[in-house]
């Protein structure tokens, strides 16, 4: 066992900002921390880092309690957080002995991630000429000039256009690759299937959902289904009692109850003789999964 969460709770006087919150990670590979505004992710992050001392619950690492002074530990937070009136070196240098690395080796660290990042030119500029992409880039070698075993992202992809979302996706499958242990936050759903094995949905600070992301789907079944015809096709899906939930560019989308009622409607489709373009039956995506099951905490 390598990080454990067990049962942290965070109040501000009659307001539970986390209320309960457990996990663990046993093997290197990424964890998603997920959850709306508010949702208490931020929170968790910090007491998890000893930036905020939870109520009640621990933090332990390597089944000792969590210290970050003496941990290896790199984190990417949400908000900006480079002095914007100094040059981007001379903080990045001071990040780094921050985290005890010798002058030496910090600067080879930099120069590696400077290159590999794409911002050479920015080494001597102060934070506040750089556009938010590029500050996003700067914290993040921040995060991984010491080789941290440890690695927590609060929102990495945030801001950053198509570009530079992907060359942050190929530096986090590096890490991933190293054996690193890695702790995730994102609204990008989409991110969060391309990296996470097991998830927690938090919402009002409670666990609402969490388990092995693949189980969970599994555990919902192909209950999605596409369809794309050169035709209306509403009549036929009416007959098979579905209704759609979704008209898009790419097709008619439907909740069904079994892939028995999904094969029902394609054969109506093949014996119309209607062209089929498109007939995809899937389990839920993340987002869609998530979006159930905070409303369905909502409701409550």
């Amino acid at each position: 066992m390598s990080l454990k969460v067990d049962n942290i709770v965070k109040t501000y006087g009659n307001y539970t900002a986390v209320q309960g919150l457990s996990f663990e990670m046993n093997e290197p590979g990424v964890f998603a921390l997920l959850g709306t505004n508010g949702a208490g992710k931020t929170t968790s992050i910090r007491i998890i880092l000893g930036m905020l001392s939870a109520d009640s619950g621990s933090v332990t690492w390597h089944g000792k309690p969590f210290c970050t002074a003496n941990e290896s530990i790199g984190y990417l937070a949400e908000e900006r957080g480079l002095y914007p009136k100094y040059k981007i070196m001379d903080q990045l240098l001071y990040f780094a002995s921050l985290k005890g690395m010798k002058r030496p080796d910090a600067q080879r660290a930099l120069d590696y991630w400077f290159e590999r990042l794409g911002v050479q030119e920015y080494r001597d500029k102060r934070a506040e000429q750089l556009s938010k992409g590029n500050q996003q880039k700067i914290q993040l070698i921040a995060a991984l000039a010491p080789n941290p075993e440890l690695l927590i992202l609060d929102e990495p992809l945030s801001g950053l256009d198509p570009v530079n979302a992907e060359l942050f996706k190929s530096v986090i499958r590096d890490e991933i690759k190293q054996n690193k242990f890695v702790i995730m936050s994102s609204h990008q759903m989409s991110t969060i299937e391309e990296f996470c094995r097991d998830i927690v949905i938090l919402n009002k600070g409670k666990t609402v959902l969490q388990g092995n992301l693949n189980e969970i789907k599994k555990g919902y079944g192909r209950v999605k289904l596409t369809v794309k015809c050169e035709g209306d096709i509403s009549a036929m899906a009416q007959e098979c009692g579905l209704a759609v939930t979704e008209e898009t560019p790419n097709g008619s989308s439907f909740n069904v109850s079994s892939e028995e009622q999904a094969h029902a409607l394609l054969h109506r489709i093949m014996d119309s003789g209607m062209p089929l373009i498109k007939y995809e039956l899937r389990e839920p995506t993340l987002n869609e999964i998530f979006i159930e099951k905070v409303g369905e905490s909502d409701e409550k």
